[in-house]
C-alpha cells in the first residue's frame, strides 16, 4: 500500500543534509586514524569519522519519525548514489597521472586514495546499517505508540551502528595488512561505542528538530501499513 503523494516543505534540505554529511564524513574521516587517552581507560583508537559520521543516523531517525520509511528508503538510495559516485570521482582522479611539476601526489594518494575493497565495503555497511536503523526505529514507533522518542533513536542507532561496524572492518581490513587483525575488536568497540554515544549526546537537539519537523510539516507519520522491501523507491 502507497502512502498518499504530497509536498513537504524541509523534506528536501533534510536530504541534501544528510547526503552532505554522508559524503563528507566518508572522504574525509577515513584518511585518518585518531588515538586519545582516557582516564582509567587507556588510549582508545579510532577512525576520525567517527566523529561526524554518526550524524547520518541522528537525520535518518529525524527522517524516519517524521516521514516514514518509505521517505527515509528514498533517502539512503540519495545518499548511496553520491557515495557511490564520489568513490568513483576519487579513484579517476587519484588515477590520473600527475603534473611533473606537481609534487602532492603521494598526500593525494594517502587522503583519497582509498582501495576498492575500503570503498565496496563502506557501501555495504552503509546502506544495510541504515536500513535496519530505519526498520528498527519505524517499527518501534508502532511498538511504543509514538512515546518515549529517545528509547527509538537510541535503539535503532545501536542496531544500525553495530551491523556498520560489523560489516565495515572485517570486510575492508581483515587479511588485508593495513590494520592488524588483532586490533579490528578493538577498534570495531570503540568506533561502535563512540557513534552511539554520538546518537546520545544529539537526543535533546533532536527531539527539537523532530517537534518543530512535526509542527511544520503537519505530519507524523506511522508505518503501520508500509511496504519495508527497501529495494523500492515507491512512496
Amino acid at each position: 500500500m502507497t502512502t498518499p503523494s504530497r509536498q513537504y516543505r524541509y523534506y528536501e534540505f533534510v536530504m541534501a543534509a544528510f547526503v552532505t554529511v554522508l559524503i563528507c564524513s566518508n572522504l574525509v574521516g577515513p584518511a585518518k586514524v585518531a588515538q586519545i587517552d582516557v582516564p582509567m581507560v587507556g588510549a582508545i583508537t579510532f577512525g576520525a569519522g567517527v566523529l561526524f559520521f554518526p550524524i547520518t543516523y541522528v537525520f535518518g531517525d529525524i527522517l524516519t519519525e517524521v516521514y516514514g520509511y518509505a521517505r527515509s528508503r528514498r533517502v539512503i538510495w540519495a545518499g548511496f548514489g553520491g557515495l557511490a559516485f564520489a568513490s568513483f570521482m576519487s579513484y579517476v582522479v587519484v588515477a590520473l597521472p600527475p603534473a611533473p611539476f606537481w609534487q602532492n601526489q603521494p598526500a593525494y594518494d594517502i587522503a583519497f586514495g582509498s582501495t576498492w575493497r575500503i570503498a565496496l565495503a563502506s557501501l555495504i555497511a552503509f546502506v544495510c546499517g541504515e536500513f535496519v536503523n530505519s526498520y528498527v526505529l519505524a517499527r518501534m514507533k508502532i511498538w511504543t505508540s509514538g512515546r518515549w522518542l529517545w528509547t527509538r533513536t537510541i535503539g535503532s542507532t545501536i542496531f544500525g551502528e553495530g551491523i556498520d561496524s560489523l560489516l565495515f572492518y572485517p570486510l575492508a581490513f581483515y587479511g588485508g595488512g593495513l590494520i592488524p587483525d588483532e586490533r579490528l575488536p578493538g577498534i570495531m568497540l570503540a568506533q561502535f561505542l563512540g557513534k552511539v554515544g554520538v546518537e546520545i549526546v544529539f537526543t535533546p537537539l533532536t527531539y527539537k528538530l523532530v517537534a518543530a519537523l512535526k509542527r511544520a510539516e503537519h505530519e507524523d507519520y506511522y508505518d503501520r501499513h508500509t511496504n519495508f522491501n527497501p529495494f523500492t523507491l515507491r512512496t
